[in-house]
């Protein structure tokens, strides 16, 4: 339950952030997906189910405050969760790489559906100029962001670990 409520507060706490703070504060013009990263930790971390969840409820978000559809961001940070999940047993947890790697690649795939769904469909094929001036920026954004906040997400994690080992131990 612990785990649950913690994980809740991680995902409005992301979000808030990412719409209010680092929206109107960035100096690039480009925030960090911090609800992708919430979601790419999660999985890494947790195993694909987590990372599911987590990108379920991330993605659910954003549907509803700023998509015209209920569903797209939700099947697509669902989809990222869940093959994040796949490093779940290959992984050190003290190790910041992986995840910094795993991130960049994260955020380029979603960025790039994005334009597919988004602008290609509309017939609007400058990849080019949206690479450079969209999915770049925010790669590096979000990139940056992972290598600080990472480390407090793996911290968390160790805490609810040690925690529901506590509760298994007492019962």
């Amino acid at each position: 339950m612990k785990r649950v409520i913690v994980t809740g507060i991680l995902i409005l706490l992301s979000f808030l952030l990412e719409t209010t703070v680092f929206a109107y504060h960035d100096l690039t013009g480009f925030s960090p997906d911090l609800l992708l990263i919430l979601t790419m930790s999660f999985g890494i971390m947790r195993g694909r189910r987590e990372g599911m969840l987590t990108g379920f409820f991330s993605g659910f978000l954003l549907d509803v405050f700023f998509s015209p559809y209920l569903g797209g961001y939700m099947l697509l940070y669902m989809i990222v969760g869940y093959l994040n999940g796949f490093f779940h047993k290959n992984y050190m947890m003290k190790d910041v790489m992986l995840p910094v790697f795993i991130i960049a690649v994260d955020t380029f795939v979603v960025r790039f559906i994005v334009y597919v769904t988004g602008f290609l469909l509309r017939n609007r094929t400058e990849f080019r100029y949206y690479f450079l001036h969209r999915i770049l920026p925010q790669m590096i954004a979000t990139v940056v962001a992972t290598a600080v906040i990472y480390r407090g997400y793996v911290w968390i994690n160790t805490w609810l670990k040690k925690s529901a080992a506590k509760r298994k131990d007492l019962a």
